[in-house]
């Protein structure tokens, strides 16, 4: 008899639980409160939320219209800031706000810093325009070099950037310059040694030439540093060397 009463409170309080689940959303499963803009729906999860589905994406364009965002707010009003930055959501792939919004507190309000924005989302013709949402950096190296991020940057994670300049030749304190000093026109998939007093075309030619080196135009194939003595022959054939080894 006594098993029998524990278990019938026992199911009148989960029952009450489940009725207040749906009465009273707000209060029972609420993980906290919601930002500002929506703050009148506090009481409303219905409003955006779908039992047992969740938050569909049309729920959120009902408000937000999705060819309005960055443009106007929801009440209409054209905006005059952020008007770019913001406007991309008009070119992605698909509509899946969840995907990187958020909106109780403790749940991010956008949730870049926990890393769910995709640059897979967007349509192709957008990723190479990174300077239409992001603002390009002012310290003294990004202020020399072009708009190709990706040339150092990948899409997938910001840093550390995937370019070592070590790899093709060390910047010491004699060649540390401006970029442009070797990579003229912002072309940085060029470069020239002649532009400074020490390597002027003919030195450097007569110089190679005594050692019966012809082909010479492309310097950081053998010199990987300012060390005159740090040489890297490759010793491949048809390029002008007449030595294949490694002083």
């Amino acid at each position: 008899m006594k098993s029998r009463f524990v278990l019938r409170v026992l199911l009148a309080n989960l029952a009450v639980i489940a009725v207040l689940v749906f009465v009273v959303p707000h209060l029972m499963v609420s993980p906290g409160p919601l930002i500002a803009g929506h703050r009148d729906l506090e009481s409303d999860c219905f409003a955006c939320h779908t039992p047992f589905v969740g938050t569909p994406a049309s729920e959120c364009i009902a408000c937000h219209k999705v060819e309005q965002i960055g443009r106007f707010t929801t009440k209409g009003v054209a905006k005059t800031d952020n008007v770019t930055k913001a406007a991309f959501h008009q070119q992605l792939r698909q509509v899946d706000c969840i995907a990187c919004h958020g909106d109780h507190a403790g749940v991010l309000k956008y949730r870049r810093a926990a890393g769910r924005f995709s640059h897979a989302m967007l349509q192709p013709g957008l990723l190479k325009q990174c300077g239409t949402c992001h603002s390009a950096p002012t310290d003294a190296l990004h202020r020399q070099v072009g708009p190709d991020c990706a040339a150092c940057h990948g899409q997938e994670r910001w840093k550390p950037a995937t370019f070592d300049h070590a790899r093709f030749f060390v910047l010491d304190r004699d060649h540390n310059v401006k970029c442009a000093t070797c990579h003229t026109g912002q072309d940085y998939k060029q470069y020239t040694c002649y532009g400074c007093h020490e390597h002027s075309r003919g030195k450097i030619a007569d110089e190679h030439l005594e050692e019966g080196i012809r082909d010479f135009e492309n310097c950081a194939r053998c010199h990987k540093s300012a060390d005159e003595h740090d040489i890297r022959w490759d010793g491949r054939d048809g390029d002008g060397f007449r030595r294949s080894r490694h002083d």
